[in-house]
Order: structure tokens, then C-alpha cells, then sequence
């Protein structure tokens, strides 16, 4: 009878995982920067000084993992001196840098990329997303990047210039992630 138990229970808490889906998708606040997003977890969030545009800004993160793959966003401010041109600027650097880590050529991420214009944000020829294969930079085990870059305007204090925000969004996978990226980058909405 105990035998019977224990089967029984082995059974019940299998049939429960198989329920649990293995992306539990949650709105996540960016704090301070106008930006919601859906991810599949609970995120770590950082901030960090990068060099990049002949600058040094801060770079805020929040990511986490689940279900075999890395989501983040990340985003960073850029001062009043800085124009729309520049913006875009800065978001191609950002791209190059980063595909570059995974060893993708700057032609090879053109020819991935399709424009992505949210709601409310500046319509660059940078704002793009993307599907990529390369190396993790981490451990150069095979990777597949689905990755977007975009920006916007943010109101300033009264007399000061504009502020722009920039933005990355992220899932690094094993293989090709295309529904949980629709949903990713589908729950993406600024505010």
C-alpha cells in the first residue's frame, strides 16, 4: 500500500510540472526609464559605467534566465547635447559591440535586420531587431541572438535640452527562440 502512495505521488507532482509552464511571463518596470517589459522571470538588475559613443554613460540592466535561454534589457541616458543623428549613432555602435562579442560581422547583422519602431519611440534607421547565430563571448558554445535597439525622447526640466534614452533588448538561446521572442519584444511598451 505504501508503494502505492509513493507511485501515486510521483505521478501527481509530475503531472503538476508538466503544467507549470517554463516561461512564467511577468510586466517588469524599468525603473527610471519609461520602458515596460515582459520577461519570463524574475530579473537580477545592475548598473555599470560602458564606454561607448566617445562617452561614458551608466548602463542599467535587469535580466534573468529561464527555460534554457538569457533575457535582458538594458537602457541608457544620454545628455541634452546629444541630437537624434547622434542617438542613432550610438545604437549602431551599441549593436556592433555587441554582436561583435559574438563574433557576427557588422554586414552579417545588416542583412538580419528589420526596423523596430515602438510606440513612442524615435523612428531611426538604428531602431532595428534582429536574429543572429554566433559564440557566447562567455564559454563559445554555439548561440542565437534575437536582439532589438531603439530610442527616445524624454522630456527635461524647463530651458534644458532633451534627454535620450537608449535601449537593448536581448534573448540569448542555444537555438532559435521565435514565439518566446514575439512575446518578448511584443511585450515591450514605453511609457
Amino acid at each position: 500500500m505504501g508503494a502505492l502512495r509513493w507511485l501515486a505521488g510521483a505521478v501527481l507532482l509530475g503531472a503538476l510540472a508538466a503544467c507549470s509552464p517554463p516561461l512564467d511571463w511577468r510586466t517588469v518596470r524599468m525603473e527610471g526609464a519609461g520602458l515596460e517589459a515582459l520577461l519570463p522571470c524574475k530579473p537580477d538588475r545592475a548598473v555599470r559605467p560602458v564606454e561607448l559613443g566617445g562617452r561614458t554613460v551608466e548602463l542599467s540592466m535587469a535580466g534573468c534566465k529561464a527555460d534554457g535561454a538569457t533575457f535582458a534589457v538594458s537602457h541608457m541616458l544620454l545628455d541634452g547635447s546629444a541630437g537624434a543623428a547622434e542617438a542613432g549613432a550610438v545604437l549602431a555602435q551599441w549593436r556592433t559591440a555587441t554582436l561583435g562579442r559574438m563574433g557576427v560581422s557588422a554586414a552579417d547583422a545588416a542583412a538580419a535586420g528589420s526596423p523596430f519602431t515602438l510606440p513612442g519611440a524615435l523612428p531611426l534607421p538604428q531602431s532595428v531587431r534582429l536574429q543572429v547565430q554566433g559564440v557566447s563571448p562567455d564559454d563559445a558554445a554555439a548561440v542565437v541572438a534575437h536582439a532589438a535597439w531603439f530610442a527616445r525622447a524624454e522630456a527635461a526640466a524647463a530651458g534644458a535640452a532633451p534627454r535620450l534614452r537608449l535601449y537593448h533588448a536581448v534573448i540569448y538561446a542555444p537555438g532559435p527562440r521565435t514565439a518566446a521572442a514575439d512575446t518578448f519584444f511584443g511585450g515591450l511598451a514605453l511609457r
